[in-house]
């Protein structure tokens, strides 16, 4: 079974994977941000590396799910590989920040990929306001985070409300983690593990 988070930056995705994957005995696949050589490069020139960091994401998604797919085991992931064409491809070349002819390829490995892979039997989607978004980025403190732009993140959060909106490809759950403070306050965590509960086996 294949359980994954979506959300924007800073939206606590990565906490919620591992709190999940403790609480369920899950095993668990994190977004490969601190080990993605562009990451740096990226925030300091999104338009000169915007290509590189989501060929990369994209390849390391696909990679991902294709070994999903072939395990028994119920995995929770980390961001999915839709994010990646769906949002933040499309949001910087909507920006200027990658060129038409990079967007068109990166967008023609993308089709490729998704024919090859089943949906998450789950999503979460996180959705999070910019400000919070904001305050949990400060928190946790990466250097190469400190130059996101607010209307990079802005564009991302409109980009995931249309998605989310239009997603039809499984079951789908949707957080509001500016009223659910899963990772401070027990309660709102299992409200949260309660709807995933009904989601997968219909308990309620």
């Amino acid at each position: 079974m294949h359980i994954a988070i979506a959300g924007n930056i800073g939206s606590g995705k990565t906490t919620l994977t591992k709190m999940l994957a403790e609480h369920y005995h899950w095993q668990a696949r994190y977004e490969p941000v601190d080990f993605n050589p562009y990451m740096a490069d990226f925030y300091d020139d999104m338009e000169r590396w915007s290509f590189n960091v989501q060929v990369y994401f994209l390849n390391k998604r696909f990679r991902d799910v294709v070994e999903i797919g072939r395990s028994e085991n119920i995995i929770i992931q980390d961001r999915t590989i839709y994010e990646d064409a769906h949002i933040f491809a499309p949001n910087l070349h909507s920006m200027g920040l990658m060129s038409t002819r990079d967007f068109d390829s990166y967008l023609e490995l993308f089709d490729l990929m998704l024919s090859l892979v089943k949906a998450p039997d789950l999503l979460i989607y996180l959705r999070s306001s910019i400000p919070n978004v904001v305050s949990n980025i400060h928190k946790r403190g990466r250097e190469y985070e400190n130059s996101i732009r607010i209307d990079y993140l802005s564009g991302l959060h409109e980009r995931y409300e249309e998605w989310i909106s239009g997603y039809k490809d499984g079951k789908l759950l949707i957080v509001d983690v500016d009223r659910l403070r899963f990772e401070e306050n027990k309660d709102d965590f299992n409200t949260i593990t309660d709807k995933i509960d009904a989601q997968l086996h219909g308990l309620f």
